[in-house]
């Protein structure tokens, strides 16, 4: 089988695919993989064979604000839509000529992409391949059960529940994301495919064949009307590092403080809205504060650092986590669900993004604290970190998700899941794989 994967340049969009594409080529696919210069030595090593962008924005190995620095300061509703519209939507028609020049020399048997890679689902349209997709994020399509994306609402299926729903749908498609729906509907024009009647956020693109959602059930809000071939696989978190050096102080996560994590991820990073506070408000705890960043920006805004703080731009998980009690965040999902894996409780303060839909769905899954956008203050912060450290219903409610993460084993699954559905669209003989 040959299976020609796509995924935006963005880390969080790139290490859930690793291990994948690992195992389709151990199972004797031949994978080729679409995606940014910066994940190249990724790409390689899972087994694929690179293909670069040309024509496509690549933006990897730079986070949201280094890339588009016009997003710097935005928050909430406006930064969701902004962020939706020029990384997603406006990046697509590039991606769609240099995928179908691959497809020339490359006729793949299927397309598996991240959810958002919106030019390889283009590409699936033109083309009439099968589509897989792998979520690098929360469920994305709607539902009678849940609110639209963005809000960070609790999902209701009671009669009053699915009234409220389907009112903010309407105001939704009509008010609120009008503009980013039309923006969907001029994508679409621009590279000759026809308008698609449906909600905002879901007419830019057809539903695939095939939508692997890379965490657990328990962590995803329920529904009743899931799309057909929806499959929870488990979480996906990349391989550890063939090489890993730790940082001087790494001892010290061997004492008797509870560590605290704080992290912003690798793709917003306003060092200045929840670092900065964080670090200040768990200066004088007796514990030991390890900071990541994602990037060097505005990284002296730290400094100087108490003593009980370690600053590092990034720290592997894999090696990380297991000595991690309290994990603070900004919500990104990949993090959130590497903590979950490995049991540590969260306190979660988002703000862009998806980061508020991550975070309703921490707190409905009784893993952690989440503090509103506007609660994000020195004080409030100590607290939400102090009482996720003592109260015990946090750790143990991790510890029922991590035991869940681990009865999948993700990338088999979906290596499966994708060779059934290329077999059933009769692009591969049944029976197996082929090379």
């Amino acid at each position: 089988m040959r299976v020609l994967i796509a995924t935006t340049p963005a880390p969080g969009h790139v290490v859930s695919m690793v291990d994948v594409a690992g195992e389709l080529t151990r199972r004797g696919h031949e994978v080729r993989w679409y995606t940014g210069r910066a994940f190249q030595e990724q790409v390689e090593q899972a087994g694929a064979r690179f293909e670069p962008m040309s024509e496509a924005l690549d933006f990897g190995g730079r986070s949201r604000e280094e890339a588009f620095p016009s997003h710097a300061g935005l928050t909430g509703l406006a930064s969701f839509k902004i962020g939706v519209r020029d990384i997603f939507y406006h990046t697509a028609p590039g991606q769609l000529d240099d995928l179908l020049r691959v497809l020339e020399r490359f006729p793949a048997d299927c397309i598996l992409a991240d959810d958002m890679c919106y030019g390889a689902c283009f590409a699936s349209e033109r083309t009439g391949l099968p589509m897989a997709w792998l979520s690098n994020s929360i469920y994305i399509l709607g539902s009678r059960d849940t609110a639209p994306l963005g809000l960070g609402l609790q999902p209701s299926s009671s009669p009053l529940g699915r009234a409220r729903n389907a009112l903010l749908r309407f105001l939704g498609d009509h008010v609120s994301m009008r503009d980013l729906r039309r923006e969907a509907d001029r994508t679409r024009a621009s590279v000759n495919l026809p308008r698609l009647r449906t909600r905002a956020m879901e007419n830019i693109t057809r539903p695939p064949d095939l939508y692997l959602v890379s965490t657990v059930p328990s962590f995803e809000f329920s529904r009743s009307d899931l799309l057909p071939g929806t499959h929870f696989i488990g979480g996906l978190f990349g391989l550890p590092p063939e090489r890993f050096e730790p940082p001087s102080w790494w001892q010290e996560l061997d004492g008797d403080k509870p560590v605290v994590l704080i992290t912003q991820g690798t793709t917003a990073n306003d060092v200045d809205r929840l670092l900065v506070p964080a670090v200040r408000a768990l200066a004088r705890e007796d514990l030991l504060v390890v900071v990541t960043t994602g990037s060097d920006l505005d990284v002296d805004l730290l400094r100087p650092l108490p003593g009980n703080v370690r600053l590092e731009r990034f720290v592997s998980y894999h090696h990380l986590l297991p000595r991690v009690d309290v994990m603070l965040t900004n919500g990104g999902y990949n993090g959130v669900n590497a903590a979950l894996a490995h049991g540590v409780p969260l306190v979660a303060a988002p703000a862009t993004e998806e980061n508020p839909d991550v975070a309703a769905r921490i707190a409905w899954s009784g893993a952690g604290v989440v503090l509103a956008r506007r609660a994000v203050s020195e004080a409030n912060l100590r607290n939400a970190v102090v009482t996720v450290l003592h109260d015990e219903r946090y750790r143990q409610r991790a510890h029922v998700l991590s035991r869940e993460h681990q009865r999948y084993d993700a990338p088999r699954r979906a290596a499966e899941l994708i060779e059934a559905m290329a077999e059933s669209q009769g692009r591969v003989p049944t029976g197996g794989p082929t090379q």
